[in-house]
């Protein structure tokens, strides 16, 4: 090492600032979340004059056609490192949203949701886990749990601030400020901090010497190499079962929590435990993952999923709602810590941004498809019931997956990462 890295290297470990970057620009996904953007569509809806369906078949559109980029986007990270795929992504995001604050009938809607859903959703969030994973190894699984705890905190409480914003100005004001929030905050954020490995500044992953293999070379499948291994595809099946299911669910929480008893308000109130748990089970799940058999806690996540929505066609007013609330914000978020840790411990760092890239493709791809799926089978049976009975298989099924199928041993990866 020479004589400049040595002294850089003796500078405060820069992981926690990375943390930091990572998790503001994920909490500023949020203006192209769905929670976000539903207080929109009504004001969009009464001023352009379109309808709902209208509205949600755009929405459905722009999300699948925005997957479709992110493996490209993924690329990009390991190409050109976060530093700058960041700035350049969270500088397009902002543009997006101007774009879509212009919109004056369903094309222009349409174009808008593509853009924020692609760069917001899908490229940013993207980038903020790239940046956590490559800085940080043995504690990976906690760190990354902290920040989508605190994250996903800024997004839930996103609508209710924008809500208040859109009431005392309008929609399209509102999404600028979101487009200045982004613009102001992340790009210098990127520009100025963040740094893409250790090894830039002469520095270690966890910031401990005995790393020094890390600093210089990152071991890791490639993109290809990955997607052939079968347990990537318990991986993508696994937060994309999380997302799917979620997703319906939550689209879906007043009606389907009204036939079992409860009143619209109830239903609404139960967002509330399911935000509660979902972010102390993001955090626990994380701090679990660097202690324990992540392949196990996997597999018992999924079974509570599984039953968590299999709860859902027998609750009822009371502790059984809280319950079902608790049940289904903490199974969700588990399996998304679990899937964001073991990722880049089972197929490394090197190509982690195109990996992930596919994960993130797939899985919004699936979710975009989720509340049709659950509108047609209620209109079908009349009821909720028995979409969610058949839908305690999958997570059943990933669940045996999980546990059966054989875990990659390259041989490049370091003992450490072994702990599966």
């Amino acid at each position: 090492m020479t004589a400049t890295a040595s002294h850089t290297a003796q500078r405060r470990f820069a992981g926690p600032r990375m943390v930091v970057v990572a998790t503001i620009a994920l909490g500023l996904t949020a203006p192209g979340q769905t929670a976000s953007i539903s207080v929109f569509l009504d004001p969009m809806i009464a001023e352009i004059g379109v309808s709902r369906t209208a509205v949600s078949t755009a929405y459905m559109v722009g999300t699948l056609t925005g997957a479709l980029a992110l493996p490209w986007i993924g690329r990009a990270v390991d190409r050109y490192g976060t530093r700058t795929t960041m700035a350049v992504v969270a500088t397009a995001f902002s543009l997006a949203l101007v774009g879509l604050s212009f919109a004056q009938n369903i094309i222009g809607l349409g174009a808008g949701f593509i853009g924020i859903r692609m760069l917001g959703q899908g490229a940013l969030g993207l980038c903020a886990a790239t940046l956590v994973s490559r800085w940080y190894d043995k504690r990976r699984g906690t760190v990354l749990g902290l920040q989508g705890a605190i994250g996903g905190g800024i997004i839930s409480i996103s609508p209710v601030i924008l809500e208040r914003v859109i009431a005392a100005t309008d929609w399209r004001t509102a999404m600028h400020l979101e487009a200045a929030a982004v613009a102001l905050i992340v790009v210098p954020l990127a520009v100025l901090l963040v740094r893409n490995r250790p090894g830039d500044i002469g520095q270690f992953v966890d910031g401990d010497p005995a790393n020094e293999h890390a600093s210089t070379a990152e071991w890791g499948m490639t993109r290809g190499e990955a997607m052939r291994h079968p347990y990537f595809w318990v991986l993508v099946a696994s937060v994309g079962t999380a997302g799917f299911f979620g997703t319906a669910i939550g689209f879906h929480q007043i009606a389907l929590l009204g036939e079992q008893g409860l009143s619209a308000t109830e239903a609404a109130a139960n967002f509330l435990p399911q935000t509660i748990a979902g972010t102390l089970a993001t955090l626990l799940l994380g701090y679990l993952v660097d202690r324990g058999r992540p392949r196990l806690l996997l597999a018992a996540s999924m079974l509570g999923f599984a039953l968590a929505v299999a709860w859902g066609t027998a609750v009822e007013p009371g502790w059984s709602a809280l319950g079902f609330g608790l049940a289904i914000g903490a199974a969700g978020n588990a399996l998304r810590s679990i899937e964001s840790a073991m990722t880049p411990r089972l197929f490394g760092t090197a190509h982690i941004g195109s990996i992930r890239g596919v994960v993130a493709s797939v899985t919004i791809a699936a979710v975009a498809f989720a509340p049709l799926l659950y509108s047609l089978f209620h209109d079908w049976t009349g009821s909720f019931r028995l979409v969610l009975w058949l839908s305690t298989l999958v997570p059943l099924a990933v669940m045996i997956a999980a546990l059966v199928t054989p875990l990659p041993h390259p041989a490049s990866r370091p003992e450490a990462d072994t702990r599966v």
